[in-house]
């Protein structure tokens, strides 16, 4: 592979900051060919699905809803709240442990094909851009050169659309934290009576604006965190996208000197021009590389011109290019795969178990046990329950011994709405001819549709 000696190589710049340290703004050729035909398919079936599940609804729940203001979660129409902490920690190091494990394997191909930024930027933001203000090569010679009215005109067109679609994007996002319902409720009241909700509506939209109409590519060269956990991850052993430096190397035109051996490479930097993040492949693996592939597909356009085997750029590990090694499992791989699958062995047994009611059960402070007149010994107690099931559910209290009796204090409940924590304070009363300990344990029997949902051990105090 070339080395460069310059301190300006690629290991030391960004690719998208000139040697003045200013930026270069990105001029993307549009790349055709199978790789970015799938893509075409797999984003617009991605977009479908974003915009489209705020509205599927599982039994009267949103199919994903991620109410982090309430801190009440719908995933796939299953509600989840504080009370399943443990279920949610194990589901976070469930993910934390396939993105290490997937891009150990391969790289940072979520960046091109399912990152949001990359789905909403190259098929939908400069999609437009294309149609508005015309190919790269007639962006860049109208911003270089004096502006006239017509591009003045296309350019305020063009950001007016851009932020119509980021206010799409902003209510879509919302809709999965506060759900559709709500969002036709903000949408159709009077913005006086939603205030807060407007005000965050609107810095979100500008925010996406911003991003996709000024900051683009940089979101994923220097601000994605996920870039700088690729670097940690990858090895040698890992499938990325890659220049066979071996087939095109030395590059350059062919000439009629047929003494000098030329590469399959004819440095023609049409991958460089399609790179939306705007790198040189051909200088090896890159913390900016996305995987999008666009550059496979360019590549092998002019392969096919030029008469030469197709896939100078493709996927590769950097042990395939140096040694012709096939992709081998490590025990880098081996250890973290076996972690995960433990861990989704334990997620797994969590979510089967998970009962529906989650309850306290404890003594009320202060008191121990009441002598009444007519022969018995009472405990009190508090419970606080909790309904996980997406509607209201009937519930009642029952104890495990056929001479004990539950007298309510107060109200009491004959059904649990959904996340709502509910209370209430009871008796309970055996006779004390049928108390044989101080201290026995009783179990008290959560009820509901004739079930036993669970049961919670408490200690019955008999005797002083």
């Amino acid at each position: 592979m070339q080395e460069k000696s310059s301190i300006f190589d690629f290991r030391n710049k960004i690719s998208t900051v000139d040697t003045k340290g200013k930026r270069k703004w990105m001029y993307v050729l549009p790349s055709k060919g199978k790789l970015t035909s799938l893509r075409y398919i797999f984003n617009t079936i991605y977009l479908i699905l974003f915009f489209s599940m705020p509205f599927i609804k599982v039994n009267g729940k949103p199919f994903l809803q991620f109410d982090i203001i309430k801190a009440k979660f719908s995933i796939f129409g299953k509600v989840f709240l504080p009370q399943d902490a443990v279920i949610f920690g194990a589901g976070m190091l469930v993910f934390l442990l396939f993105i290490i494990v997937f891009t150990l394997i391969f790289g940072r191909v979520f960046c091109g094909w399912a990152c949001p930024q990359t789905v909403f930027l190259e098929f939908v933001f400069r999609k437009i851009e294309y149609r508005i203000e015309g190919s790269a090569q007639k962006q860049q010679k109208a911003n270089e050169s004096k502006w006239t009215t017509e591009i003045y005109i296309r350019k305020t067109i063009k950001h007016v659309i851009f932020f119509i679609i980021a206010f799409l994007v902003t209510n879509t996002f919302l809709s999965y934290i506060i759900g559709i319902d709500d969002l036709f409720q903000i949408m159709t009241e009077p913005i006086s009576m939603h205030i807060g909700g407007f005000i965050a509506i609107m810095f979100f939209t500008v925010a996406f604006y911003c991003v996709f109409a000024f900051v683009r590519e940089i979101v994923c060269t220097v601000i994605c965190p996920y870039g700088r956990l690729q670097s940690v991850l990858l090895d040698k052993n890992s499938i990325v996208v890659a220049y066979d430096y071996n087939r095109g190397e030395p590059r350059g035109k062919s000439s009629r000197d047929t003494t000098e051996i030329k590469g399959d490479c004819i440095d023609c930097n049409l991958c460089v021009k399609v790179c939306p993040t705007g790198i040189d492949i051909r200088n090896g693996t890159q913390l900016e590389c996305v995987n999008c592939t666009a550059c496979i597909d360019a590549c092998n356009v002019v392969m096919k011109k030029v008469n030469k085997p197709l896939n100078l750029i493709r996927y590769y590990t950097e042990n395939n290019l140096e040694k012709n090694e096939k992709f081998q499992v490590t025990y880098r791989i081996k250890a973290y795969t076996a972690a995960l699958i433990v861990l989704i062995g334990v997620f797994v047994t969590l979510i089967v178990n998970r009962e529906m009611f989650d309850a306290t059960l404890l003594r009320v402070p202060g008191q121990s046990l009441q002598e009444n007149t007519d022969g018995t010994i009472s405990n009190l107690f508090r419970i606080k329950i909790v309904s996980k099931s997406y509607k209201t559910e009937p519930y009642k209290l029952e104890v495990n011994r056929l001479d004990a009796v539950i007298v309510y204090v107060g109200n009491h409940l004959d059904s649990l709405k959904s996340g709502v924590v509910s209370e209430e304070t009871f008796f309970v009363k055996i006779p004390k001819g049928n108390i044989t300990k101080r201290k026995e344990k009783i179990k008290v029997n959560v009820i509901s549709n004739g079930e036993l949902i669970l049961s919670k051990k408490v200690t019955f105090l008999g005797q002083y």
